[in-house]
């Protein structure tokens, strides 16, 4: 039986280190906001109203403290550029997840500092505090109008951010998340309605901020967590100035499953494997950018990436090209039977139908990026364990490439063994990355370096079930991948195979020359559904021990 979701939420090491400072700035800044309200002799008449704006006060500061540390995390290209140097001390990988942590730190803290004003406005019409009533606070002051604003945008943006909205419809979550600009905006703004005040009026000046702060006694703090929001709109200046840099698609290829793979020049854009970006088609939106990971290596001449036709942009990029849903089973049938050489080696790449230019012009494109991946690390490691579930294999395509790559030049670094996992659905899924493992497959000179390891957990019909068995009898290579690691089927147990792994490793017969006292890092890097994560992130967990050490990491967008 797996830990419960509390213990590995909130008890586990680094999780408890985490809540502990997290959750406890949060409730210090609520604290120092109570108490500096509460004991502040200038505001006797507004603590009148007591717990209600002590409390507002309190949530207040913490809900603008969460304001200037939701942005952080959004900033990809600092963290791209410090993600070595600090990933010792915290994940720098998961920027996703803080960001979210964050997220729903300002839903509680806004409930709570809505709840505490609506009965500070009530009580200020009763008590006769101020001249005004509760709809004027409400509805004609800045704190009034900007508060209920941004929670209207908070409906907005936290109703599309969930995880299978983003999936069907990205439009929905990338247009409603850029309402965040108008949201800080908005945050920034807050206090200059002057509702926290030692005197009846509010003292209005006409240069910025547009209130004394000589009678309006708020905390000022826009003044600490607008550098922040500065620094994000500096980086998206400059990841729209180099996006504009010259860019051209030069080839469209469908493989057999329908992913079409784009084929990209930009002599600017540098990479490094594993890593990801995001890519815009002005012909189908001026504004939106989506997120693909880099399926080329950094050896390539072009950048490539692999989109499967999921979504309203993909569809629409399909339809463009002139392979939408429509007419990819037919182009299918045809990609079997085509193929590509290189035109330096006259070897055959694999096997896929290209997109004619003189039939379909090809759209311009525009990639932002490169932004970092825990995949990058793969060669810190003495074992690589690459799980790729589906379309996630994307990330391991440029990784395997890249290892091809340091393979003929003798420049692994420390990796000594890479164990390739790919578990997919249906058996057509497995053509377009088929030619790069067969490619690298051949290239083992050491049959032990890389092993390949494919899950097919389609239900087999009885008609493939006999093909299979007649075309495998006897046969060198397996009849549904063509590679020489045959093709297994079901769900892997993960816990076995890494209490195997770990068996191999510790008894000297995984790696040659290992000696058992000596500590084996052995890396995951993973891609692909968060149930799947979740089950390989126990099996590292458990099988850790004092001469094996397994580290887990997922690719996030």
């Amino acid at each position: 039986m797996g830990e419960s979701w509390f213990r590995r939420e909130f008890l586990a090491p680094r999780r408890l280190a985490f809540n502990v400072v997290f959750y406890g700035l949060h409730f210090f800044f609520f604290g120092y906001g109570w108490h500096s309200q509460a004991v502040n002799t200038k505001l006797a008449a507004l603590n009148a109203l007591t717990w209600s704006v002590w409390t507002s006060r309190g949530a207040g500061l913490v809900l603008a403290f969460d304001g200037g540390l939701i942005l952080l995390p959004m900033l990809r290209n600092v963290i791209r550029v410090v993600r070595p140097r600090v990933q010792w001390l915290f994940p720098a990988d998961e920027n996703i997840w803080f960001h979210r942590q964050v997220a729903y730190s300002m839903a509680f803290w806004a409930m709570v500092h809505t709840t505490a004003h609506y009965v500070n406005f009530f009580n200020v019409e009763r008590t006769q505090v101020r001249k005004q009533t509760a709809l004027q606070i409400h509805y004609t002051q800045a704190g009034g109008i900007t508060g209920h604003f941004m929670l209207l945008i908070m409906v907005l943006m936290y109703g599309t951010a969930h995880n299978k909205i983003r999936q069907q419809c990205f439009e929905a979550f990338w247009y409603t998340h850029h309402l965040a600009f108008f949201f800080m905006i908005g945050l920034y703004s807050h206090a200059t309605g002057c509702f926290v005040r030692d005197s009846v009026n509010p003292d209005y000046i006409t240069s910025f901020p547009f209130y004394s702060t000589e009678h309006c006694l708020g905390y000022e703090s826009w003044r600490f967590i607008i550098w922040p929001g500065i620094l994000y709109f500096g980086e998206r200046v400059y990841r729209e100035i180099r996006a504009r840099r010259a860019t051209r698609l030069s080839k469209v290829l469908v493989h057999p499953s329908g992913a079409m793979e784009l084929r990209i020049v930009k002599p600017s854009f540098k990479y490094v494997a594993g890593q990801w970006l995001f890519i815009q088609v002005p012909e189908i939106s001026t504004l939106q950018w989506h997120p693909f990971t880099i399926t080329s290596a950094p050896e390539d001449p072009y950048v490539s990436v692999h989109i499967r036709q999921v979504g309203d942009f993909t569809h629409a990029l399909g339809d463009r090209l002139g392979v939408g849903p429509s007419v990819v089973a037919a182009m299918t049938k045809a990609a079997i039977k085509g193929s590509e050489k290189d035109e330096k080696t006259g070897i055959t790449r694999g096997d896929f139908v290209e997109i004619d230019a003189s039939n379909v012009s090809l759209p311009s494109v525009r990639i932002d990026g490169p932004f970092g991946a825990p995949a990058e690390d793969v060669f810190n490691v003495e074992v690589a364990v690459l799980i790729g579930a589906g379309i996630g294999v994307t990330p391991f395509a440029s990784i395997l490439k890249h290892i091809w790559y340091r393979q003929k030049r003798g420049n692994l670094g420390t990796l000594r063994r890479v164990e390739f996992f790919w578990v997919c659905r249906d058996a057509p899924s497995f053509g377009w990355f088929q030619s790069l493992l067969q490619e690298v497959e051949a290239a083992q000179a050491d049959p032990n370096f890389l092993r390949i390891n494919i899950y097919l957990t389609q239900k087999i019909g009885e008609d493939m079930l006999w093909n299979i068995a007649v075309n495998d009898a006897g046969a060198d290579y397996d009849p549904l991948t063509l590679l020489r690691t045959r093709t297994m089927f079901g769900r892997p147990d993960w816990m076995t195979i890494y209490g195997q792994m770990r068996q191999a490793v510790e008894s000297g017969q995984y790696i040659a020359g290992s000696k058992s006292q000596l500590k084996t890092k052995v890396g995951t890097y993973f891609c692909g559904p968060s149930v799947l994560a979740k089950a390989i992130k126990e099996a590292t967990l458990h099988h850790t021990g004092p001469n094996v050490e397994f580290s887990f990491a997922k690719e996030h967008f």
